[in-house]
């Protein structure tokens, strides 16, 4: 079974890292509200997945996970190929204004 290293960027601007055998599935139901804490917020929703990797086994996801909590934002961000701004935007509206933001740069 493959597994898979997954990040989200958050309808706040913020990123949320974590591992399925299922991304898609794990999106459906963090952006419903279930699953991790974090994501339970509904200002931290919609989520999109905005970077995966695919692993052998859940061992090899979980360490790439865990390294990946140890950067910087501005490392993440390098990583999942987004720009680097020290805040992101927190409209009114939240939904979607991370999405918008880093689409118009």
């Amino acid at each position: 079974m493959s597994w898979y290293f997954y990040v989200l960027l958050c309808a706040d601007g913020t990123l949320y890292a974590g591992i399925s055998n299922d991304p898609d599935a794990r999106l459906k139901k963090h952006n419903r509200g279930g699953g991790a804490k974090y994501l339970r917020p509904k200002y931290r929703r919609p989520g999109e997945i905005v970077y995966t990797e695919k692993f052998d086994d859940k061992v090899a996801a979980m360490k790439r996970e865990y390294r990946f909590k140890q950067l910087s934002r501005r490392h993440k961000l390098t990583i999942v190929g987004m720009p680097f701004f020290q805040s992101a935007p927190r409209p009114a509206d939240r939904a979607g204004a991370a999405r918008r933001f880093y689409a118009a740069v």
